[in-house]
């Protein structure tokens, strides 16, 4: 939508702006927001809020627009590089037999890696079951197709935890990992983990987890993701790898719309862990080096999973979308070339 059809015909026509309304000493003015202002609405809107809430100073790096458009070079990295699914993911899912077209977990993303000239293998472990018996399948899924050569592997939410264990554990004697960077991946727990467990109560638990298996589906994931298990658990009993470079990213959104399925367990991790993708606060995402915060990114937006009709909304409001999934993992794969690795 151009702006001269939302302005007033007294007003010049602005280019890249959005004329609001809001209310100001009573009465009802205009107010025109750039596109830069609104692209970083989502971290001063959240320091508003909690504006004495010291998590905000150990956001790093904001990454707010520089993966907002593919650029014309990106570096190819010397190995490799595995892409590990989070919890209840998936390589590739085909409905109907092949009369529809296959939906991937990485939307888009590995087709643009191997545009760019890199080997990609997409790694496909129990989408519900433990950390062990995921990053047990992960290690033979890449032991199968890349035994004796050096890799990076690129993880999203819990693939991250698979990796590390993987990493420490497991790692196949044919297959050298060299770096693991971490998307959103709750090294820590997650506060909403430790909701749904209250929530639910241990006398209820038994039967749902019996409803749940009924349907062909693991649970050993789900309780290892609270923030107790990692502590107490699996942080102290998986120590990195010194030969393995670790980097990670984390993300950020205001609060999500009404509709959003992220709305309840944002407000959730918000209260207990500061800023939050909806699903992973950025304290847990770090993890090695860290990397930076990406403002205004959801955990579906990081896969390519984007809620289209709200690119649409903000291309009407005159602005370009602030976060291209692809020019982000592209930009992944150029740090790692530029690492050596």
């Amino acid at each position: 939508m151009s702006l001269h059809r939302c302005a007033t015909s007294r007003r010049p026509r602005l280019p890249r702006c959005v004329v609001l309304r809001h209310s100001l000493c009573g009465a009802r003015s205009p107010l025109v927001w750039s596109a830069e202002q609104l692209r970083s609405r989502s971290l001063r809107s959240y320091s508003s809020n909690h504006e004495n809430d010291p998590r905000l100073k150990d956001l790093g790096r904001q990454i707010r627009n520089d993966y907002a458009s593919i650029r014309d070079h990106y570096a190819t990295p010397k190995y490799p590089i595995v892409l590990a699914h989070g919890l209840l993911g998936f390589a590739e899912l085909r409905l109907a037999g092949g009369w529809l077209p296959a939906i991937h977990y990485w939307r888009g993303i590995t087709d643009a890696l191997k545009a760019n000239g890199i080997e990609v293998i997409t790694a496909a472990v129990p989408p519900s079951g433990s950390i062990e018996q995921r990053a047990e399948r992960l290690a033979r899924g890449i032991s199968e197709v890349a035994g004796d050569k050096s890799v990076n592997i690129i993880a999203h939410s819990m693939g991250g935890l698979d990796t590390r264990y993987m990493i420490s554990h497991l790692q196949p004697k044919n297959v050298d990992v060299r770096s693991l960077v971490t998307v959103a991946s709750p090294h820590r727990g997650s506060a909403f983990a430790d909701y749904l467990f209250k929530e639910i109560g241990t006398d209820r638990l038994p039967s749902i987890y019996k409803f749940v298996e009924g349907i062909g589906m693991d649970t050993g994931a789900f309780e290892q993701l609270t923030r107790s298990y990692m502590a107490e658990k699996f942080n102290p009993q998986t120590p990195d790898d010194p030969n393995v470079r670790y980097f990670s990213y984390g993300a950020m959104v205001d609060q999500p719309p009404l509709f959003s399925p992220f709305r309840h367990s944002h407000g959730i991790i918000s209260d207990e862990e500061g800023p939050n993708d909806g699903l992973v606060s950025v304290a847990s995402s770090k993890w090695g080096s860290y990397k930076g915060t990406l403002v205004g990114v959801n955990h579906l937006d990081l896969i390519n999973w984007t809620n289209r009709l709200r690119w649409t909304l903000r291309k009407w409001m005159g602005q370009g979308p602030n976060f291209n999934a692809i020019a982000f993992y592209l930009d992944i794969a150029d740090m790692l070339a530029k690492e050596d690795l």
